[in-house]
């Protein structure tokens, strides 16, 4: 029995319409890079290579996208005010030994709902 291997070398050639379709594939919506590596037999280095030349133009046919312009901001003199209330903890301690501390902006009525169970 006699076993043939046939070695194929050589890079493959893939056109620019070739490769805008495997980077759909990869990019697009619902695409994965390891899918499209899979499906297309190809590295996934060689997806983001085209990539990169596909938004800085290197890549034939291909509007390079856009680089976003930044604006300049400028502040005023503003001036902030900050309302102030009274803080202060509340130490409560019921008769059957247990302790609750409450910020002084506690909510009376869920204070109330929360003693009147643990005075049960």
């Amino acid at each position: 029995m006699t076993s043939h291997v046939e070695v194929v070398g050589g890079r493959r050639r893939w056109t620019v319409d070739q490769k805008l379709v495997i980077l759909r594939d990869a990019f697009g919506p619902g695409g994965s890079v390891r899918d499209a590596c899979r499906q297309h037999n190809i590295g996934n280095g060689q997806i983001y290579t085209w990539r990169r030349q596909a938004f800085s133009g290197e890549l034939a046919g291909v509007t390079p996208a856009m680089q976003p312009d930044f604006a300049e901001v400028r502040l005023d003199d503003m001036t902030v005010s900050y309302q102030t209330h009274p803080s202060g903890l509340i130490g409560i301690e019921l008769p059957s030994g247990i302790k609750l501390t409450v910020d002084s902006l506690v909510d009376a009525g869920a204070l109330s709902r929360v003693m009147s169970v643990l005075t049960r």
